[in-house]
């Protein structure tokens, strides 16, 4: 078993506070991306992980074992860097050899730990380099290689010593956009043929949407929401998440609470928005709150509740993202290139399924529906 457990895990260097309290299990074959702005903790997370960096507070355990005090090279997992890392005077095959040499490995199961013999070594470099398309350039030196052919030696020297779990740090970001979309199709399918935890750190929503099992959403040092993509981005817990979670991001508008015959809706500067009914206990009329409704929720109507001003339109081909103004706030509304186009200076009537609009508390931050 390789689930990476964290348990009220701290990390303070000096007086901040990189990583506060953080209780998060990655299970055993997971893909798990943790997500965040830069500087959120998420790096420094990972980084406990591979043990570069000490447990302040909290136990940190893969498997069965706590490894606050373990060694980085005795815990069994490999990391793939944002900058590669390679040899540049080692051959790609030298290179993926190179965690074979210093490591002892349990041989089949059995016995104590040895050092590999030559041919075991060549034999897991073989099959390293045909998992990752590797086995014509064995003879070439990273110099040689393009940025995506480096990423995969860099990958292929992960998986040669088969640890419980793998971690990487931001892999793609050197990469083109073009051969981001390849290659994070490629890690998917090495995931699920390896069945080996993955922790991918990232500020790449799209990275975490089309990648991840599950996502941990990080600010602050703090988990925010941990869960499957689609379940994060249809249900954020809170403004962060909604707000940093999907592009364009969810748009938030403050308002206020009216109830009419016993209907729920929100006042957004005189023109009301309904809202479905509220699972928990209904909302006092005049409570302040933040609405929130996705781009493509919010909708062209003619009939529509609200009215909003357009300031500016973006063509992109497959859609167009129409920036509004609506009770002095901006908003964006995604439209299908197939919908009647609109203009700058024209007003818009707008709506939303009352099932689409989210409501958070304007103190905590906090969903409240």
């Amino acid at each position: 078993m390789s689930d990476v457990v964290f348990e009220e895990v701290s990390k303070r260097f000096g007086e901040v506070t990189a990583v506060d309290r953080f209780t998060l299990r990655v299970h055993d074959g997971e893909f798990m991306v943790l997500l965040g702005p830069s500087g959120c903790g998420k790096t420094t997370a990972l980084r406990m992980i591979a043990g570069l960096e000490t447990v302040s507070e909290g136990t940190l355990r893969i498997g069965e074992r706590v490894v606050n005090d373990v060694e980085a090279k005795d815990r069994d997992i490999a990391m793939v860097f944002q900058s590669y890392a390679l040899y540049p005077h080692m051959t790609v095959a030298k290179n993926i050899e190179s965690p074979l040499l210093a490591r002892k490995f349990h041989v089949d199961g059995a016995g104590e730990p040895r050092k590999l013999n030559g041919a075991e070594r060549k034999e897991r470099i073989e099959e390293a380099a045909k998992t990752l398309g590797l086995t014509d350039l064995l003879g070439r030196k990273p110099g040689a290689l393009s940025g995506g052919q480096r990423q995969r030696v860099a990958l292929a020297r992960a998986i040669v010593a088969r640890p419980a779990a793998f971690l990487m740090d931001e892999p793609l970001s050197n990469l083109d956009a073009k051969l981001r979309a390849q290659t994070r199709l490629e890690l998917v399918e090495l995931q699920q043929r390896l069945a080996t935890t993955f922790v991918y750190v990232t500020h790449d929503q799209v990275e975490a949407m089309t990648m991840a099992d599950r996502i941990a959403v990080i600010n602050d040092g703090r988990l925010q929401q941990v869960g499957p993509p689609q379940a994060v981005y249809e249900r954020p817990h809170n403004l962060f998440v909604a707000r940093f979670i999907g592009s364009p991001p969810m748009n938030t508008v403050p308002g206020r609470v009216v109830v009419t015959g016993g209907e729920t809706a929100v006042d957004l500067g005189g023109q009301h928005i309904a809202v479905a009914p509220l699972s928990a206990e209904p909302l006092a009329a005049g409570t302040e709150v933040v609405v929130g409704v996705r781009p493509e929720h919010l909708v062209v109507d003619p009939d529509g509740p609200v009215r909003a001003l357009v300031r500016a339109v973006e063509w992109l081909g497959h859609e167009r993202l129409v920036t509004c103004e609506l009770a002095g706030h901006p908003v964006v509304v995604r439209q299908s290139s197939g919908d009647v186009p609109v203009e700058a200076g024209q007003s818009l009537p707008l709506g939303a399924d009352p099932a689409e609009v989210h409501l958070f508390d304007p103190s905590t931050t906090e969903r409240l529906n």
